[in-house]
């Protein structure tokens, strides 16, 4: 069956002013979140173990993506708009990392969002454990270049009763803009100060 969805928000974080200096453009970050029902947990019975996640995965993944990728889309305008992007899960207690690593880690979840703003990067992403009012973390990358550190971000809410024990909180993050008067430079010329090959940065 298709999430349990108890509740949604959605969360616009505007800066305007960094390090005492007016933003040359604004940073606008935006996350879509949904509280959910954990679709392998069930608190009458403590003691079960679901070893096939798939089914689950298949019910509520694709329509949990499809949703909060239209609340970002809606919030910031087009997909164009959109330059950084990011996911995150939050299980409750009674739930196993695992449950929310299977909601975000499929691409039947993470092609919505991916198409909707053209992007060729992976999703970064960040998947824990933990009860209410746990803090939501949504680490962000630019959807085209995972080298732009500008847009290395991170959205951090918190919802003050999710997820319950039997609960997940899924949430897509979005970046219109990079960190204001950034000024670390990019991966690209560390890799070539340290004389590393920019099509093997590990030198493997």
């Amino acid at each position: 069956m298709p999430a349990e969805i108890r509740k949604t928000l959605l969360h616009v974080e505007t800066t305007m002013v960094e390090g005492n200096k007016k933003a040359q453009k604004p940073l606008i970050l935006i996350a879509a979140v949904a509280v959910i029902k954990n679709p392998w947990v069930d608190l009458n019975s403590p003691n079960k173990f679901v070893d096939d996640l798939k089914p689950g995965i298949l019910d509520v993944a694709p329509g949990l993506g499809e949703m909060l990728t239209s609340m970002i889309i809606n919030e910031s305008g087009s997909g164009e708009n959109v330059e950084g992007y990011g996911k995150s899960a939050v299980v409750g207690l009674k739930g196993e990392i695992e449950h929310a690593s299977g909601i975000i880690h499929t691409l039947r979840f993470g092609n919505y969002y991916r198409e909707a703003v053209g992007a060729k990067s992976y999703l970064s992403f960040c998947n824990t454990r933990s009860g209410a009012n746990a803090p939501i973390m949504i680490p962000l990358m630019d959807k085209n270049d995972a080298g732009r550190r500008s847009h290395y971000l991170t959205i951090q809410l918190s919802i003050p009763d999710a997820p319950n024990d039997d609960e997940i909180v899924v949430a897509l993050g979005a970046s219109i803009g990079g960190r204001p008067h950034h000024r670390i430079g990019d991966r690209y010329q560390d890799l070539k100060d340290l004389g590393h090959d920019l099509d093997n940065p590990a030198s493997v």
